[in-house]
């Protein structure tokens, strides 16, 4: 494989992410997993299994030649395709907190929709790529993309799990109008789309209450308060340095499944705002190495691929983080790297290794930017 190494500040970035959150998941839930499980290390010695699962496909990745992935796209695919259908099923997919979201096999848990965020992205670099000029045609270039995304949305959604079928279809619009669509397409799609999505969400109740307790809090009932404003207090308590690693006291049965979504309120509480800074910061140079990657991307399918990996990890901690602080209604979003649970961890560092080939294929080893060159994708330079 041609280039001069692998992105070491990203690389660096993911295993201080990971390292970060395998001690944070042991922090927020060693009490509940004694109470529980009568083991402290329940839930720190699968994250930890997770991650060197997870971080041994990064390195196999990163050191294959992304474009040699291309003939496994649609298959993956289609099997992530497979996999959202068999969870809707009734005996087959695994129902949680009135949630049809994850597949059990050999006494392992797995939650198809992360793997479907990632195919879906590969799928979408390839057909964008090869397109070429035609995205700027609508039926041609704008249509097909946007059909197979909406059969995952519609999928993901009937789990529910809106907050990633959400993330679907924002990765997707994001890749597409990078690959040279025209944005008065998108906007005419957007028109007519969000004003529906706007009024099905407003019809499902619990989704009603979160929108109603983020716009209207006075109005909205103590339970669908209830994470926010304990979430807020932890950040609160946390102060500039924290209280001590290990020393927070939101996780002993205040907020619920503080080691989940919530994790980034149990940093801020124990690290202060310093330790959330810092998480913040790392995903803020993801995000600036992975866009660097997709600048210098050799080939319209590195680019695209590489931006709709940094896309979909950036977008889902920024609305994580938001959540956090109560700017955005719960989605059940996972923070990336950081939050326990195996699905979002391994499948994420799957994608990081990809992020990372393209990165030695662009020659990003040796230096924190590239030099000016021509865009490989159109519609950024339009």
């Amino acid at each position: 494989m041609s280039g001069r190494g692998h992105d070491k500040l990203l690389f660096t970035a993911t295993l201080m992410l990971v390292g970060l959150g395998v001690v944070m998941v042991y922090s927020a839930s060693a009490i509940r997993a004694q109470e529980r499980f009568g083991d402290p290390t329940f839930f720190l010695k699968k994250q930890v299994l997770w991650a060197l699962i997870g971080v041994t496909g990064m390195v196999w990745l990163m050191g294959r030649d992304y474009r040699g992935l291309r003939p496994y796209i649609l298959p993956l695919l289609l099997l992530a395709l497979g996999m959202l259908v068999l969870v809707l099923v009734p005996g087959i997919g695994v129902k949680v907190n009135g949630a049809r979201r994850w597949l059990r096999l050999l006494g392992l848990s797995f939650q198809p929709a992360e793997l479907a965020k990632l195919a879906l992205v590969g799928y979408l670099a390839r057909l964008l790529a090869s397109k070429e000029d035609r995205v700027q045609e609508f039926t041609a270039g704008v249509v097909p993309p946007l059909l197979v995304s909406g059969v995952f949305f519609l999928l993901i959604a009937l789990q529910p799990n809106y907050g990633t079928a959400v993330m679907i279809l924002l990765s997707a619009v994001t890749m597409i109008f990078a690959a040279g669509a025209r944005l008065t397409h998108l906007v005419a799609v957007g028109s007519a789309t969000v004003p529906v999505l706007a009024l099905l969400f407003w019809s499902v109740p619990h989704v009603r209450g979160r929108i109603v307790a983020l716009l209207h809090p006075a109005q909205a009932s103590p339970k669908i308060l209830y994470q926010t404003l304990q979430s807020q207090v932890a950040l609160g308590q946390g102060g500039g340095l924290g209280r001590g690693l290990g020393d927070g006291m939101q996780k002993l049965f205040y907020l619920p499944e503080p080691h989940t979504d919530f994790i980034f309120a149990i940093i801020g509480e124990e690290l202060g705002f310093a330790g959330a800074a810092l998480v913040v910061a790392f995903f803020g140079l993801v995000l600036w190495r992975g866009v660097r990657i997709a600048l210098g991307a050799p080939d319209r399918f590195g680019a695209l691929l590489a931006l709709g990996i940094t896309f979909v990890i950036v977008g889902q901690a920024a609305i994580n983080f938001g959540v956090v602080v109560g700017l955005v209604p719960t989605t059940g979003l996972p923070l990336p790297l950081v939050s326990f649970g195996g699905s979002s961890l391994v499948v994420t560092l799957l994608g990081l290794g990809i992020l990372l080939s393209i990165s030695q294929a662009a020659g990003m080893g040796s230096r924190l930017a590239l030099p000016p060159r021509p865009l490989p994708v159109g519609g950024w330079a339009s």
